[in-house]
């Protein structure tokens, strides 16, 4: 049982060395500057002619860089780094032909070379499989003092750096391919989703269009006039269809959102009186108050940035609690390289578990009050295709403070 579990052991250290050295990649390319030049430090250090890395894999040790002779591959059994693969800390044998563990090895008796002194250094992985060694070595007897035994073990931990360095650099590159692939597809399918949605609310507005203007007219008829069932139907009925066409225009909008973006810098203070002079009508009827703080300028497309206003502010006044006037205050702060824009109400409140599904597509947290439950998903696309991001937070109180964060500058702009 105990030799079995050991063959377990040796075979997993040994898939695991392989998986090691598949991810490195290094195994048959040219050595690259850096790791040429350790290896060349590494025998100026311990004063020898000759030095390698070399990795060992299930059937072969492979020298991806060397200082004193070209890189080669021998079998295995055939090398001496093999021999002491498993030991973690530096090897040094002043003369390999009185060794027992190199005597008969043909890197020593003759066969591959004459090897008399040889030195090294396990090259470990930061998850502490070792690949192979940094050796050095020379023809005839020497030793090594401290310093160079230590210098040793230093470079072959730089060795393994650079494989590390080499692999993160590999995996950034392909993670920046894979999110410039992803980008180009989410603009194609922006583009694509714009014109379909265009297409499908102009072949929706046209009979729509109809609707509405044969059910204005019918409602005009005497006979329906005169008759207060058939004229509470008829007026049913146009309601329904203009609430049909906003909601298409909101759809539309959503899709457009990113497809159409125009930035430029822009004046949230000049936005936003722009959105209060729309709403004055509501707002006055409601007799909201509205405390606005100092707003930034900002990179980003005007009109969309007024969507989003309009959405919020619209909303802290169609949730307000029964009979308590509606209070709006908004303010910015700047967080490092962001601005944050807050609107805080005293209206109903957002439950905590429901404040993340307020910005999905079609979903009404407040059923009892009218919408459609596209404008704050419309609202999340805009801020994020703005490079931003949005949110839902308590207040001091009664109400709900809508947040959402914008780049203080232009970050495709930036050098």
């Amino acid at each position: 049982m105990t030799n079995r579990t050991a063959l377990e052991e040796n075979l997993d250290h040994a898939q695991r060395r392989d998986d090691a050295l598949w991810r490195y990649d290094v195994l048959g390319r040219a050595p690259g500057r850096e790791l040429q030049a350790l290896v060349d430090i590494a025998a100026q250090v311990c004063a020898v002619p000759t030095a390698a890395i070399n990795l060992i894999t299930a059937t072969e040790q492979q020298q991806i860089a060397t200082t004193g002779f070209e890189p080669s591959i021998c079998a295995r059994e055939d090398s001496m780094c093999a021999a002491v693969l498993e030991h973690t800390d530096r090897v040094v044998v002043p003369n390999a032909s009185l060794d027992d563990r190199f005597r008969e090895n043909p890197f020593v008796t003759g066969v591959l070379g004459n090897v008399r002194f040889y030195a090294s250094a396990p090259l470990i992985t930061p998850e502490g499989v070792i690949i192979g060694r940094l050796c050095v070595f020379d023809s005839r007897p020497r030793e090594l003092d401290v310093a160079q035994e230590d210098a040793l073990v230093a470079i072959a931990e730089r060795v393994v750096d650079v494989l590390e360095l080499r692999l993160r650099s590999r995996e950034l590159e392909d993670s920046l391919a894979a999110l410039t692939q992803t980008r180009d597809e989410l603009r194609r399918s922006n583009e694509a989703l714009s014109v379909f949605a265009g297409q499908v609310s102009h072949d929706l507005r046209t009979p729509l269009t109809a609707i509405m203007a044969s059910t204005e007219m019918l409602g005009q008829q005497p006979s329906v006039v005169e008759d207060q069932w058939a004229g509470r139907l008829v007026a049913t009925a146009f309601r329904s269809a203009t609430r049909m066409a906003g909601m298409i225009e909101q759809i539309l909008a959503h899709a457009r959102v990113g497809a159409e973006m125009r930035k430029a810098p822009t004046d949230l203070r000049v936005v936003l009186d722009s959105v209060l002079e729309d709403l004055a009508p509501t707002l006055s009827s409601r007799r909201a108050t509205v405390e606005v703080g100092p707003l930034p300028t900002v990179p980003a497309d005007a009109q969309q940035l007024y969507s989003v206003l309009l959405n919020v502010v619209s909303n802290a006044v169609k949730y307000a609690r029964r009979d308590v006037p509606p209070t709006i205050d908004i303010t910015a702060a700047q967080r490092g390289r962001s601005w944050r824009i807050s609107v805080r109400d005293n209206g109903i409140g957002i439950p905590e578990n429901e404040r993340d599904r307020v910005f999905e597509l079609f979903n009404r947290v407040e059923t009892s009050v009218e919408g459609s439950g596209i404008g704050l998903a419309t609202v999340k696309r805009i801020i994020e295709a703005h490079g931003g991001s949005i949110g839902v937070s308590s207040s001091d109180g009664p109400g709900t403070v809508v947040w959402f964060e914008l780049p203080a500058t232009d970050v495709g702009a930036e050098h």
